[in-house]
């Protein structure tokens, strides 16, 4: 009996309950709430389960997941997979994923689209203004404004090698506010446009031949990583994902990049992204600063997208719904399905899905070519 009640003592003595901190049930609570938001209200749970799986896990104590190699005791599980998303690899390999499921037709047959897609980015320059004035370090306040253009891949890039220490709050934020979207658009949309804005109906966008889908990747590519040369890891992937879809010369190749390989990637990503949020670091006022500069930049490349929206309203004699400039941040294709809600709730006839598209993929090359812009005017 004495033998037993000794062994119950120091599993318990061993355990992590007896290890557990006020912060660490707070982070654990965070996740549990994440993971409810991820599967009753499907806010992006692709991206969010195993984000908010990962929190959960990096705030069980004693398990030793995130914990680096100690003499030749090795590390733990998320420590090596999380090498994926310190080196870069990850968001690549992300971006060679989307590429294979993009359709830059939209973007293509209104080559105006880019401007929508740069427009909502103005949160980003806006954050980063405001994050420098509160004390961050340019190069911080380059990876905390380069989440206003709602794209995690392109946020964990930059961040990874501007301000690596910034990355868990800066990676949740991003993920976060990717997955809030259909909470945080509709009531700017609604605020910055007028009923008979959004009841308005575009014509069908022309059509697009195989020749320019085939070019325009190729182009894209040259362009860009020419003038600069540091955006080439996402553009390159982004556009060689792109060219798999539309060459239709390497269909198995193009059918593993936008199914197997995403999804594999994504969940790597995403737990150790979430993994990265343990108690001791992510519960801070600077990080508490950083999701709500987070939430400022947003905001701010939404207004952006919707103001130059409604400046093409005005200039096409009310041809262009300014609904679809919100959709110029990068969250594909969830900003432009907002767009499309939007609109027919104001007009039920309206379908604004495709026109929307092109600002949505127009805003992946723009937050992409910001994150190349800000590396080079920061980067070591």
């Amino acid at each position: 009996m004495f033998l037993f009640t000794e062994i119950l003592q120091k599993i318990w003595n061993t355990s992590g309950f007896v290890s557990l901190t006020i912060q660490q049930g707070i982070m654990i609570v965070v996740a549990c709430v994440l993971i409810y938001l991820a599967i009753a209200k499907k806010f992006e749970p692709l991206l969010l389960l195993p984000i908010s799986f990962g929190v959960l896990l990096s705030n069980l104590p004693l398990t030793g997941l995130m914990t680096g190699p100690v003499g030749t005791e090795p590390g733990g599980l998320l420590y090596y997979l999380y090498q994926g998303v310190k080196l870069g690899i990850y968001p690549s390999l992300i971006f060679l994923g989307i590429g294979a499921m993009t359709d830059f037709a939209p973007l293509i047959a209104r080559p105006s689209s880019l401007l929508l897609g740069a427009a909502a980015q103005f949160g980003i320059y806006v954050a980063f203004i405001v994050a420098n004035f509160l004390g961050f370090s340019p190069s911080e306040a380059a990876s905390i404004g380069i989440i206003g253009g709602a794209d995690g891949p392109t946020a964990i890039y930059l961040t990874t090698r501007l301000a690596p220490a910034l990355l868990p709050a800066i990676a949740i934020a991003a993920y976060s506010y990717m997955a809030l979207i259909p909470l945080i658009q509709p009531p700017l949309m609604n605020f910055l446009t007028t009923k008979k804005e959004r009841e308005v109906k575009m014509e069908q966008l022309r059509e697009v031949s195989q020749v320019e889908k085939i070019l325009f990747p190729i182009v894209v590519t040259i362009i860009t990583v020419l003038l600069l040369p540091s955006v080439a890891p996402l553009i390159g992937m982004l556009m060689l994902g792109n060219l798999f879809k539309e060459s239709g010369v390497v269909e198995r190749i193009s059918n593993t990049a936008k199914n197997e390989l995403i999804n594999i990637v994504t969940i790597f990503l995403g737990v150790t992204v979430g993994a990265t949020a343990n108690a001791e670091t992510f519960l801070t006022l600077q990080t508490i600063q950083i999701v709500l500069l987070g939430l400022f930049a947003f905001i701010f490349s939404t207004i952006g997208g919707l103001l130059f929206g409604k400046l093409m309203y005005v200039i096409t004699k009310g041809k262009i719904n300014p609904l679809i400039g919100s959709a110029g941040v990068s969250a594909v294709p969830m900003a432009a399905r907002v767009s499309q809600i939007e609109g027919q709730k104001a007009n039920p006839t309206n379908h604004l899905l495709m026109h929307a598209m092109g600002p949505n993929v127009a805003g992946v090359i723009g937050s992409a070519v910001a994150a190349g812009f800000l590396l080079a005017m920061f980067g070591r």
